[in-house]
């Protein structure tokens, strides 16, 4: 098993290059970066993001009518779009610049934002609450919701229940999570209907001045339509995975010998069946908190206006802010790969039979 860690620890180097170096190179081509974004603001051509001019870099030019280069710049002082490239790195040849980052990333130092006046690690660390609460939330609901569900499922194969509940979650599965966030808004959130639940935030205006039983409600208010919109699609494929791999089980010599041995169909299923159909689900959970964590929380927060990381990458695509896309998605690769890692371990440490040293990587 050590060799075996190794070796997909070490898969993880060219694998993380390969991500951040397709992901930099696709960046080069995209119009409108920083620099265009505080021109365009400088010479009132649109909404750029805050500019931050000050500090950092000398007045030297690059030599000739550089400004040129930059939509809407003609006109402006060469040695301003020099300083403007040297305050946001781009005074160097994209290679050197690639290798700075990641050698920077390796060591988690992501550096300062474009446009926000503080380290990109305190940002994140800022918004990451309201992921968690979403990501925890969905993946607990999800899995209280399918694991009963499939086993339901599974024990009733083929019956109406079955096919009925199938047509459901396959609907619901089908439907995405912001179209549905934006009909429970219409319907509860101040729209044409009911005007039952709030539309911004994790918490009230009065938050702090409310007892303890008071703050978890006003939180769970907050929380009820954003975790609706997500958990409609987030249960589905766990539910049909246990529905499976119970019926697997049920199908199996042992359950036929445990059965005549004059077992309850209870402690037939709970007893034996139940251990050995929830290994693969068990070892799945790393894997489904990272999927709730990330997985549709860019447009549920933005709909619901949670101020979340989904957001934040939003707003720091839009806005050109290079340092947090980068740092986010090099800490989300990372922690997918370490987790998917993870999850391989808690299959071995729950059925020892699995063995990946005797297979390839």
């Amino acid at each position: 098993m050590g060799a075996y860690i190794l070796r997909r620890l070490l898969l993880m180097i060219p694998t993380m290059i390969g991500i951040m170096g397709i992901s930099f190179l696709v960046i080069q081509f995209a119009p409108g970066g920083p620099v265009e974004q505080v021109v365009a603001q400088l010479t009132g051509q649109g909404d750029g993001a805050d500019q931050r001019l000050s500090g950092g870099g000398d007045m030297q030019g690059l030599g000739g009518d550089d400004s040129s280069r930059y939509r809407g710049s003609q006109g402006l002082d060469p040695a301003l779009i020099a300083k403007l490239e040297k305050q946001f790195g781009f005074d160097k040849p994209p290679l050197t610049r690639f290798l700075d980052m990641m050698w920077n990333y390796s060591r988690f130092d992501f550096g300062e934002s474009f446009f926000r006046n503080a380290r990109v690690t305190d940002i994140i660390l800022e918004k990451m609450p309201v992921s968690i609460s979403l990501g925890l939330w969905v993946m607990l609901l999800s899995y209280a919701i399918s694991i009963p569900l499939g086993i339901a499922k599974a024990v009733r194969d083929g019956s109406r229940f079955d096919v009925w509940s199938s047509g459901i979650i396959v609907v619901g599965y089908a439907v995405p999570g912001f179209l549905f966030g934006i009909l429970l808004i219409v319907l509860f959130a101040g729209g044409s209907f009911y005007n039952w639940f709030p539309l911004r935030g994790l918490t009230s205006d009065n938050f702090d001045s409310l007892t303890l039983p008071g703050k978890v409600l006003d939180y769970l208010w907050h929380l009820t339509l954003p975790l609706t919109a997500l958990l409609l699609s987030a249960f589905a494929t766990t539910t049909l995975l246990t529905k499976n791999s119970f019926i697997d089980e049920i199908r199996k010599q042992y359950v036929v010998t445990a059965r005549a041995k004059g077992l309850s169909e209870r402690r037939v299923l709970y007893g034996h069946v139940f251990r050995n159909a929830m290994l693969i689900v068990i070892a799945g959970i790393p894997g489904a908190f990272i999927s709730a964590f990330f997985t549709g929380s860019l447009l549920i927060e933005n709909i619901f206006s949670l101020d979340g990381l989904g957001r934040l990458g939003y707003l720091s695509i839009v806005n050109r802010d290079y340092p947090i896309v980068f740092a986010t998605l090099y800490i989300f690769s990372l922690l997918g790969l370490v987790v998917s890692l993870l999850s391989d371990l808690i299959y071995t440490w729950i059925d020892p039979r699995i063995d990946f040293d005797r297979r390839d990587v």
